[in-house]
């Protein structure tokens, strides 16, 4: 009797322990977010970035997304971008891409042609992290950082820094939709740090988490779409 109770047990245990496995490992959408400050939130806490915060809404959406895995530094152009990609070494699938990149090499001068290239590169290289569906890879816009108190104060004139963000935004653009990939543009909500000071962090150059939040308000209906 005393052999049959220890048996039945071990039974009870095991069966609980399997279930804790079952809970820990349970489904989620998992969430990779490939960019520069922009998306990395540089001067905001890290919940408060739009790739947190986009999660959040999802979540709010009812679908079950799992924290943000960022390959993401203030400064990065594309090829930062593709060496960091390569140096991670990421085996992993992701059910959700989002994608932003480009201001850096606007801001240094580089070439568009070179941006084209590696641009292409980068979204297949989305597309190859999210299985081979492009439909769960979303490219972001790039935004203005010439409305920004930096960008007014830097020497440079904004209407150049905006006739040459669009220009790089037109490559990604141009490229996304070629792909059959969803594109997002945030760039004219950048622009409304013009006269709206609360969408500027405390350093003067980078967005605040009200901007970010816009920018994960503006992903979110086209995300929702397509995971729900």
């Amino acid at each position: 009797m005393k052999f049959s109770v220890i048996i039945l047990s071990i039974v009870v245990i095991l069966g609980c322990e399997k279930n804790s496995v079952n809970n820990m490992t349970e489904h989620k959408i998992s969430y990779l977010a490939l960019g520069d400050s922009y998306t990395i939130g540089e001067s905001v806490a890290m919940e408060s970035n739009f790739p947190y915060q986009l999660a959040a809404k999802l979540n709010e959406e009812g679908l079950d997304v799992g924290q943000p895995h960022i390959i993401a530094t203030t400064g990065w152009t594309t090829s930062e971008l593709q060496t960091a990609i390569k140096e991670a070494a990421l085996k992993q699938k992701f059910g959700l891409v989002t994608l932003l990149i480009g201001v850096n090499n606007q801001y240094r001068g580089e070439s568009l042609v070179t941006y084209r290239r590696e641009f292409k590169e980068l979204l297949q290289t989305a597309i190859d992290f999210a299985d081979g569906n492009k439909a769960h890879v979303f490219v972001v816009s790039i935004p203005d950082w010439g409305v920004t108190p930096y960008g007014l104060n830097s020497g440079r004139d904004q209407q150049t820094i905006a006739s040459e963000i669009d220009a790089f935004n037109a490559i990604n653009k141009e490229e996304t939709i070629a792909m059959g990939v969803s594109y997002t543009d945030i760039t004219a909500a950048s622009r409304k740090a013009l006269s709206d000071r609360d969408l500027v962090a405390t350093d003067g150059l980078h967005y605040s988490a009200k901007m970010h939040a816009e920018w994960g308000a503006s992903l979110l209906p086209a995300v929702v779409k397509i995971l729900k």
